[in-house]
Parts: C-alpha cells; sequence; structure tokens
C-alpha cells in the first residue's frame, strides 16, 4: 500500500479510470461485434451501424483507449469488409 498522500490518490484515479475505461471497451467490442454481424448478414442498415462503431472507435482513440494505429486498423478492417460486401 502506497504511505504518500499523492501515491493513494492516484491508486483511487488509476481504479476510477479503469472502470470507466473497461466499460469503453466493452461498447467499443460491441459496437464492432454488430458491425461485422451487419456486414455478414447482408443487413439494409449495414452503412450506419459500420459508421457508429467507427465513431466508437475514433472516441476511444481519441481517449487514449486504443493506440491510434490499433484504431486505424480497425476501422481499415471493417471498411475493407462493408466494400468487399
Amino acid at each position: 500500500m502506497p504511505q504518500i498522500k499523492s501515491a493513494k490518490k492516484r491508486v483511487k484515479v488509476a481504479a476510477k479510470k479503469a472502470v470507466a475505461n473497461k466499460a469503453e471497451n466493452t461498447a467499443l467490442k460491441t459496437a464492432i461485434k454488430k458491425a461485422n454481424v451487419a456486414i455478414e448478414t447482408n443487413a439494409d442498415n449495414k452503412e450506419a451501424v459500420v459508421k457508429d462503431a467507427v465513431k466508437r472507435i475514433d472516441k476511444a482513440a481519441a481517449k487514449n483507449i486504443l493506440h491510434k494505429n490499433t484504431a486505424a486498423r480497425k476501422k481499415s478492417s471493417l471498411a475493407s469488409k462493408l466494400n468487399k460486401a
């Protein structure tokens, strides 16, 4: 356990941020899965679902939840799948 006051605070802050990041990551993964399913089933709203997933990916990259190259790779993968469908 930390003894210094600032170290104690950092432990609390890190725990809070971890919970928030976990929620964001879960929502992101769900959006990507929905987009993949929409593309595979050739749903009518597949463009809108992919657009929402790309939006979530961009937000996660902006908040440093995802690395920018990881975000670019995920977006590229979705776009190429959409174009092939």
